[in-house]
């Protein structure tokens, strides 16, 4: 499979899910090239700016079996991964799978349930199976989670903690729509409507194929010395409490990759890595105490100015 033939595949999927969230191109070229990349999203924002329907529309346009499942604080881990329950006929205990069993998974308003609920998740997101009394169970593939989280200062919220960040290859905010898109909203039809009624531009299966010639994307010994450069910014920086860990460098490197992939081209160019490295980064990275009255955008930009060698 050439490059250009993905740029014209995930072109046709974002022209279409843009009929749906409207305005939020790079929003969805953003979260397309995640999912190829085989990682996870996670969105934050306000309640009501369009982070449901973008999962809704994301697994209705790339064919994939959808699940979505509400973060409250009395939901248990066996209430996501599944449990074992006595069969009576056959006199043996059977496990009855949860709603993680999916390709795409909505974990919505992740931050309101306890710790607890949320670390079911850290062995799915990372290793793709579920390990329940002893017994390891394998996830459907592709597996992808789409996690949207309220911001931390609303009441009932559970902050995530870093171990769990660092599972998601991005964070993406979306932000209100602009005036025109704003329109179209207020004087079009239902978009739940709309995504209901939507066909699949590809096929799961198309997708599993395209997630594998991302790694084949060729990447020249001075685009890694300039993504080293970032991670060694990143750990000598004092304003950060800790750098980018090997796992993020990895991150970053797949996106990019993917990246090129959904612009048609073969190889990574140091372009690719700055239009994924906020969304990457912006998570991973916490500002140092003696640091916090400065604005946390500005640190990080300080990231992006890494010299290119």
């Amino acid at each position: 499979m050439d490059s250009k033939a993905a740029q014209a595949a995930f072109a046709n999927v974002i022209h279409q899910a843009g009929t749906i969230i409207l305005g939020k191109d790079q929003q969805l070229r953003l979260a397309i090239a995640c999912l190829l990349a085989r990682g996870h999203l996670l969105i934050e924002d306000i309640p009501g700016v369009g982070k449901t329907t973008l999962a809704h529309v994301l697994a209705k346009s790339l064919g994939l079996q959808f699940q979505r499942v509400q973060f409250t604080s009395d939901l248990l881990p066996a209430d996501i991964v599944g449990a074992s329950i006595y069969n009576r006929e056959s006199g043996a205990f059977q496990f009855v799978p949860g709603p993680l069993f999916a390709q795409l998974i909505l974990a919505d308003e992740v931050n309101r349930t306890t710790p607890k609920t949320q670390s079911a998740l850290l062995e799915a997101m990372e290793e793709s199976q579920v390990t329940v009394e002893g017994h390891t169970h394998k996830l459907p593939t592709p597996f992808f989670v789409i996690a949207t989280q309220n911001p931390t200062y609303q009441i009932g919220t559970f902050p995530l903690p870093e171990s769990q960040l660092d599972r998601f290859l991005m964070r993406l905010d979306m932000g209100y729509p602009d005036h025109n898109a704003e329109r179209a909203l207020l004087k079009g039809v239902d978009r739940r409507k709309l995504v209901n009624d939507m066909p699949a531009a590809i096929t799961a299966q198309e997708l599993e194929n395209w997630q594998a010639v991302v790694t084949s994307v060729h990447v020249s010994d001075g685009l890694l010395d300039y993504l080293q450069a970032i991670l060694a910014f990143s750990r000598s920086a004092a304003f950060f409490q800790n750098g980018l860990s090997p796992r993020a460098g990895l991150g970053l490197l797949r996106a990019a990759q993917a990246w090129a992939l959904l612009a048609g081209r073969n190889m990574v160019l140091p372009e690719d890595v700055q239009a994924v490295l906020m969304p990457v980064i912006g998570h991973r990275l916490q500002v140092a105490k003696e640091f916090r009255d400065q604005s946390k955008p500005t640190l990080l930009a300080k990231v992006c100015d890494v010299p290119i060698p």
